[in-house]
Parts: structure tokens; sequence; C-alpha cells
């Protein structure tokens, strides 16, 4: 009975956490991914720079904030502190690739993680932890993986260079979010092709700082 008790406790986190992060997702229709190099962990004005920034992007409205994942023993000391500082944010780490990865984003107390790249062991991992990694998928194999695990939400990456077989419109109780090479002009094409948001990730940044066209679409969103 006891077996039966913990699996059914685990199920309900990961609903929670699935439920949590769609309310966000009718919120907020993209994610900035930032990825900073590991100069940071060691460089004081560096880290200074992008909390100013994300306290800036905050200030204007901004929930969702992805982190590259880095195999640095100061990434989790970092994350722990964006996450004290901003308490309210919706911080994920990217990029995910191993257990180690997703070992680091729970000690750092993160909401979610996204995968880069389809991984099922990787996907029984998380769910097994009690957390919520969002998989990453670009063709129709993948797809029906990560649907026969009850993903509820997956990222299509590159999406750009998707399978053609893939028709999220099929998906009806499946969010879907976007992924690779785009900017904060692409948001309406992708809602408009069903995707419930998208991840903005080099092209967030004009001459290392942030595209003053996400601050118009924060401001037209606060209206």
């Amino acid at each position: 009975m006891q077996t039966i008790f913990d699996f059914n406790r685990s199920d309900n986190l990961i609903i929670n956490k699935i439920d949590s992060f769609s309310k966000l997702l009718k919120i907020e229709s993209f994610f900035l991914l930032f990825k900073p190099n590991n100069n940071i962990y060691k460089n004081i004005l560096e880290k200074d720079l992008i909390e100013r920034k994300i306290e800036k992007l905050m200030e204007a409205g901004l929930k969702n904030i992805e982190i590259t994942w880095s195999n640095n023993k100061s990434w989790i000391d970092y994350m722990k502190k964006i996450k004290l500082k901003f308490p309210q944010l919706n911080l994920g780490s990217a990029s995910i690739l191993n257990k180690k990865s997703i070992e680091d984003s729970i000690e750092s107390g993160l909401s979610y993680s996204m995968m880069k790249f389809w991984d099922r062991d990787l996907q029984n991992y998380a769910k097994a932890k009690n957390h919520l990694l969002i998989p990453g998928i670009k063709n129709i194999k993948d797809l029906k993986e990560a649907i026969d695990l009850n993903c509820k939400i997956i990222k299509v990456y590159p999406v750009k260079n998707k399978d053609e077989l893939i028709n999220i419109s099929q998906y009806k109780n499946i969010n879907f979010i976007a992924a690779g090479g785009l900017s904060i002009s692409d948001i309406k094409l992708y809602k408009s092709k069903g995707y419930k948001a998208i991840v903005i990730g080099d092209k967030a940044f004009k001459n290392k700082d942030i595209d003053p066209k996400i601050y118009e679409c924060l401001k037209e969103k606060s209206n």
C-alpha cells in the first residue's frame, strides 16, 4: 500500500507543476533564454549586469526566464541567488542533457527544466524525481514517445526544421512551445499556428542589451 501511495503522490506533484506552468503560458507568450558563459561565475560585473537585466524585465512584467545549465560548480550557487533575489520569477534551466543537469536544477530549487533533445531515459529520471522536464522534440517518432510518457508540455526544437509530419493541431490536450532561432517578432506567427509560447534566445539581445521590442511587447500586454 505504501508503494501505491507514493506513486500517486508523485503523480500529483507533477500534475500540479504542469497545471501551474500551463497557467503561466496563458499569461505570457514567451520565455527569455539567457546563455551566460563560464566567465560570469568569476566576474562580479557580469553577474550584476545580468541581474540588472532580469530586474528591469520583471519590472516591465516578464515572468518566464530560462538560464542554460552549465557543468560548473558555481552554477547551482548562482541559480539559488537569482531564485532568492527574484522569488516571483518563473525560473528554469535550459539545455538539459544528463542526470547531473537534472540534479543540479532540483538542488537549485528551479520550477522546471527544458530538454535540448529528446531522451526517454532522462524524461523518466526527471519524473521519478518529481521534476518538471519539458522535452525537446523535432520528429514524429520522438513526439509519439513523449506523448506515450504522458508529457503535457512539449517544446518543438528547432521548430523551423521540424518533421513535416508533426501537426500540433492534432493534439488538443498538449501545450506546445516553439524554440530555435526565434525573435519577439515571431510570437504572432507561432501563436496563430497553435503554439502557446515561444523561446527567445540569442535574438533577445541587440548589441548585448535586451531587444527594445521585448519591452514594447510587455508594455502592450500590461495596457
